[in-house]
């Protein structure tokens, strides 16, 4: 009886515990496979435009020379990752440094200087210094003569390192048969390394060519430190080409300065070179 009890409870333990678990998931039946075509897979159709590439790209290949290894390597550019072209490389400006004209470092070294000390400047911002030459040529004779207004400029041109312009007149005047807008001159403005250039030859080389020379006035100020000299001769300058002057013209050069006073702008214009003439001695 004994024995029938524990078996009687061990199949009931069995039947609780069988209940308490959950249902084992049901294998699922493998899935059969898809039935094989019956005819052999055929490939994508190509597009009319994609048969056209190949087709030019076929006889490219065929019409080009056949290149060696390393001649197609440095033919062919240079691809990304995405397989596009490389832009190509910009080439670097080397950017030429000039040395200064030879008066423009002397002003900065030694006149600047010397100015300081002769008038007694707070500031080396203070020191006078030149700030424009402006080369003026009157041409009247351009009504009636054609050929002036064609070799001046040139001549203006090769003189200072700049295309000048040419001046036309503001209103009628029949006193001097000049109709309003009709050319009558010609000018030029130099700044710079042109200025100092043009001032470096002109004092060097144009004023000592001048026969019997013997400095040019000291009393051509405006009361500003500005100076106005007058030339004479445009083949005083040896790039004057003796061949190309119809007829020999003077010009008027015109130093502008920041001077504030006359004695300041003299000052400066000595200290650069320029031959002024011995107080009371004649030009």
């Amino acid at each position: 009886m004994i024995a029938d009890d524990e078996q009687e409870q061990s199949a009931t333990e069995g039947v609780e515990k069988a209940a308490a678990e959950p249902p084992a998931p049901k294998p699922r039946a493998a899935r059969a496979p898809r039935k094989a075509a019956s005819g052999a897979a055929r490939p994508a159709r190509a597009t009319v435009s994609q048969t056209r590439t190949r087709t030019a790209a076929a006889k490219a290949e065929a019409s080009a020379p056949a290149d060696t290894g390393a001649d197609a390597a440095a033919a062919a550019p240079a691809r990304t990752r995405t397989g596009r072209a490389a832009p190509a490389k910009r080439k670097k400006h080397v950017v030429e440094v000039r040395p200064l004209p030879r008066l423009m470092a002397r002003y900065r070294d030694e006149i600047r200087g010397q100015l300081i000390r002769d008038f007694g400047y707070a500031s080396s911002m203070e020191a006078p210094k030149l700030q424009k030459i402006v080369l003026n040529v009157g041409l009247g004779e351009a009504l009636t003569n054609n050929r002036a207004m064609e070799t001046t400029p040139d001549h203006i041109a090769v003189i200072s390192g700049q295309k000048p312009v040419i001046t036309k007149a503001r209103r009628s005047v029949a006193g001097f048969k000049v109709r309003e807008g009709q050319s009558i001159g010609v000018m030029v403005t130099i700044r710079g390394r042109r200025m100092y250039e043009f001032f470096d030859r002109m004092i060097s080389m144009a004023l000592p060519r001048i026969r019997d020379f013997r400095g040019i006035s000291r009393t051509s100020f405006d009361g500003n430190g500005n100076y106005s000299l007058g030339l004479r001769e445009q083949i005083m300058f040896p790039e004057i080409d003796y061949g190309s002057v119809d007829r020999v013209r003077g010009l008027q050069c015109v130093i502008t300065t920041t001077a504030k006073t006359d004695p300041e702008g003299f000052r400066l214009l000595e200290l650069l070179g320029m031959p002024f003439a011995r107080e009371g001695q004649a030009r």
